[in-house]
């Protein structure tokens, strides 16, 4: 509890007041200045107080003094609070305060409620439990927003050229493929295949390769083959005497024999070389024996193999097979652009060194056969090994063309594909493929890694957040419902004429906030509007400070520590009209017996004396702030005799309306007919109806005592006195819950007024 303001110094109003030392504070404790003389200053210093925040204090340094501000309250416990060099040496968080501040930050700017406003009337509903929720929240949010910060940086890192037009976290996402540099490849191949489809339909495709095969058993049987059906006996003579000529002799006879037979055919048969008759000699039979039909199909034979072996083996088949060669070879130039290819190893050196040599090898061997048809012969060993060389060269061409006759298979894919190719689909892949391979590179991995871990880090703190939103949503759903009711009850306690729908907490960017519609005649009014009636339209200055105080009081109401709190009320009445005034001295009542303390502030008298009359039966104290040499200073207050003042003027008002009766003030003066009897009871029976008694548990004293040694009024008085009682309790709302629609009639009120004022002015039997 605050006990008294010890000093003021250098600030507002204040030049150096130690005055508040001698003046105690009380559980209530009432503040009367004028306008301009300082309460604002004393609220704000309070308000300091209770959030430890230097700027209310420091923000009204008194103007031309050199020294910073400086003040001492006095605590109910502990050492006093001081502000100075612009920091408290302690604080009371228990003081709430209520002054155009609260109404600025919790309610509205000015006329506009603007998102300010409703954040911090989100905190005021939910209070200190609510406040720790959403500021778990909040962190949360904050860490998210430098998550995204981070996660900004650390894409940003990552160079674009090397994402393949990707953003970072598809960059990031992309996984290893096995064999990439393979997979690589072939879709290069593909797309350049696509951009040169009509090259590549028109390109041909590899050319069969072989290599002809020497027939070995054929050869073997023609060398080996001689005449069968000769006589032995003449096949010797003449094999013999074949064997005195020179090489070809058997040629040369054979020959000669084919002359003789045709000079015989015109006469004898003659030599051809001597002339002689050739009818008696022995040989000749042997001779036509020995070159006979057989011999001449034989060296026929002889003659196709040499022929046929020139045909397949030599001449222009060689220089054919290597130009087949270095087709295969360009054509795999040009098609590995596009695909895979196998190469090709082909040694066209040495295939012809193996072709020749067995190609020669058997070329000679036949003309050694045709020299000598009835000679067998063998094509020999060194003829076998030179053709055996030449058939592993023939088998290695055959794996060779057996493979490109698969790869011209794929070529054949190749240019299908090519033909109904989407070029800019081939350039993605390729594009998409080159970028897994920039991000598995040392160097990207790393700053992937650094980016997935802040955003798997951020995806923690959201599930975080999003916990710590629904703890906070299931605190709210209790509190705002109930908030509603609580200040929709002080509203229909202050008579207001329109009530709040649909309060309910909305969650954004900036932090939790409040929202709500104003119901008046039942149609929903928004906070702001374009066009049509809003909160600034629709509420009057009035309805505004009445939405305020329902605010403060339903959220002291749900405060746990409320018998802890220091109330401070700094001219609540502003704009107010008078029966809501009226109701707000009810509710300060009310409040003072439940809290720690209230002080009340305000530059109306007649408020600040009825809220002084209203608490009666609480201890009590009075300041008042009034203009010095150099400003403001505070002074005890004497309330009695303002009190009286009070009094005279309604008594004042009440004989007005008897000399001339207005309307408009009827409801004024009934209202006024039962404080008149209070005072006056006050004053004159102190004793028995003391501070904070009510007038009707005094009537009934009066009338218990009647007859007795300590009667207090007479039986004229005493029945008079209830009586008037009586029509008083009909304007008050601590009586009549609908005393504000209570029909008045002049003639009526005219005679409890005269009645009233005879009663509080006339000697008491």
């Amino acid at each position: 509890m605050v006990q008294a303001i010890q000093l003021l110094r250098n600030i507002g109003q204040f030049d150096s007041v130690n005055a508040g030392a001698q003046i105690p504070f009380a559980k209530l404790t009432v503040v009367y200045g004028e306008n301009g003389r300082g309460k604002t200053t004393l609220t704000a210093i309070l308000r300091s107080l209770a959030t430890g925040a230097a700027a209310p204090i420091s923000d009204r340094h008194r103007l031309g003094a050199a020294n910073p501000p400086h003040v001492v309250i006095g605590l109910a416990a502990g050492a006093p609070a001081v502000f100075e060099n612009g920091a408290w040496s302690r604080t009371e968080p228990n003081v709430a305060v209520f002054d155009d501040e609260f109404v600025a930050q919790n309610v509205c700017s000015g006329i506009e409620v603007i998102p300010g406003n409703r954040q911090n009337l989100h905190e005021l509903i939910v209070g200190s439990q609510g406040v720790a929720l959403n500021a778990a929240v909040q962190t949360h949010v904050d860490r998210i927003e430098q998550h995204n910060r981070d996660l900004r940086a650390k894409a940003d890192a990552i160079p674009a050229a090397r994402r393949g037009g990707l953003d970072a976290e598809a960059f990031c996402a992309l996984q290893p493929i096995p064999d990439l540099d393979r997979e690589l490849a072939d879709a290069e191949k593909r797309l350049a295949a696509a951009r040169s489809s009509e090259v590549v339909a028109t390109a041909a495709i590899f050319p069969a390769l072989s290599l002809p095969a020497f027939d070995l058993d054929a050869l073997d049987g023609l060398l080996g083959r001689d005449l069968p059906g000769l006589e032995e006996a003449a096949a010797e003579r003449v094999q013999a005497h074949i064997a005195l000529l020179a090489r070809g002799g058997e040629r040369w006879i054979g020959e000669g024999l084919t002359h003789a037979d045709h000079a015989a055919a015109a006469g004898p048969a003659i030599c051809p070389f001597c002339a002689q008759d050739l009818a008696g000699s022995s040989v000749i039979g042997h001779y036509r024996a020995y070159f006979g039909d057989a011999y001449n199909d034989l060296k026929r034979d002889i003659a196709n193999a040499i022929q046929a072996l020139t045909t397949t083996h030599a001449g222009d088949v060689p220089a054919a097979f290597e130009r087949t060669v270095r087709e295969a070879i360009e054509r795999r130039e040009f098609w590995q652009a596009f695909t895979e290819v196998p190469a090709i190893q082909i040694d066209t050196a040495e295939i012809a060194r193996a072709w020749k040599a067995a190609r020669d090898g058997i070329m000679e061997r036949l003309k050694a056969k045709q020299a000598a048809p009835l000679e067998p012969l063998a094509l020999g060993d060194d003829v076998r090994a030179a053709v055996a060389t030449y058939e592993e060269q023939r088998v290695g061409l055959d794996r060779v063309a057996a493979v490109l006759v698969q790869a011209n298979e794929a070529l054949a894919l190749v240019k299908e594909e090519a033909r109904a190719a989407n070029v800019a689909a081939l350039a993605a892949d390729l594009t998409r493929l080159r970028a897994v391979e920039a991000r598995h590179q040392p160097d990207m991995a790393a700053l992937c890694t650094a980016y997935v871990d802040e955003r798997d880090e951020k995806g923690r703190t959201e599930t975080a957040r999003d916990q710590a939103r629904e703890a906070l949503n299931q605190y709210r759903q209790n509190v705002f419902p109930a908030y509603q009711d609580a200040v929709n009850d002080y509203l229909r306690r202050f008579n207001a004429g329109f009530r709040l729908g649909n309060v309910a907490p909305v969650n954004n960017r900036g932090g939790s906030a409040a929202n709500y519609n104003v119901l008046i005649n039942n149609i929903a009014v928004g906070l702001n509007a374009a066009e049509g009636p809003c909160f600034r339209t629709a509420l009057s200055a009035g309805d505004r400070n009445t939405l305020a105080l329902a605010f403060f009081f339903a959220t002291l109401e749900r405060d746990q520590a409320l018998a802890q709190k220091i109330v401070v009320i700094d001219d609540p009445m502003s704009s107010l009209d008078e029966h809501r005034t009226l109701h707000t001295v009810q509710e300060i009542h009310r409040l003072a017996g439940a809290v720690g303390q209230v002080i009340v502030l305000s530059h109306s008298k007649p408020f600040i004396l009825n809220v002084w009359e209203k608490c009666g039966a609480l201890p009590r104290a009075s300041l008042q702030v009034v203009r010095a040499q150099q400003g403001s200073t505070l002074v005890a207050w004497d309330v009695t005799g303002d009190m009286i003042t009070l009094h005279d003027k309604r008594h004042a008002d009440a004989l007005a309306y008897l000399q001339a009766a207005d309307p408009a003030v009827e409801r004024k003066i009934a209202e006024s007919l039962r404080p008149m009897l209070e005072t006056f009871v006050r004053v004159a029976f102190p004793a028995q109806f003391r501070p904070g008694g009510k007038l009707g548990q005094f009537a009934d004293i009066c009338r218990q005592r009647l007859g007795t040694a300590d009667e207090i009024l007479g039986p004229n008085d005493t029945a008079e006195l209830r009586a008037l009682l009586d029509f008083g309790n009909r304007y008050h709302h601590d009586e009549n819950p609908a005393y504000q629609t209570e029909a008045i009639n002049d003639r009526e009120l005219a005679d409890f007024t005269r009645r009233t004022l005879a009663f509080a002015s006339r000697p008491r039997q």
